[in-house]
């Protein structure tokens, strides 16, 4: 009888300790993603757009980046899948640069 019980603590503890590491794991390439947006936005409202994408490529491995440039605006889009296929997403905005 007690080996059941801890087979089914065991068991138990096996998977909060799976879920804990798969959510440390979003929170850190959420962290990522956040990083990639803001260099992104900063390198692109300086007019080094190429420099922006090659930032997040290093930064977030993996995400897709998308850069809105307006006259007045830098907007900067990164998204990844996270673990367990967890969309991830992280905005950033910059006012560019005057030529």
């Amino acid at each position: 009888m007690v080996t059941v019980e801890a087979a089914i603590a065991v068991s138990a503890l096996l998977v909060a300790m799976w879920l804990a590491a798969n959510g440390l794991t979003a929170v850190i390439e959420q962290m990522r993603c956040t990083d990639a947006a803001r260099e992104a936005a900063r390198l692109a409202a300086r007019g080094e757009r190429q420099r922006g994408e090659a930032a997040v490529a290093e930064i977030a491995p993996g995400a897709t980046v998308v850069i809105h440039l307006d006259p007045d605006a830098v907007q900067v889009v990164v998204s990844k899948r996270g673990p367990l296929g967890l969309p991830l997403s992280a905005r950033a905005f910059a006012v560019p640069e005057p030529r």
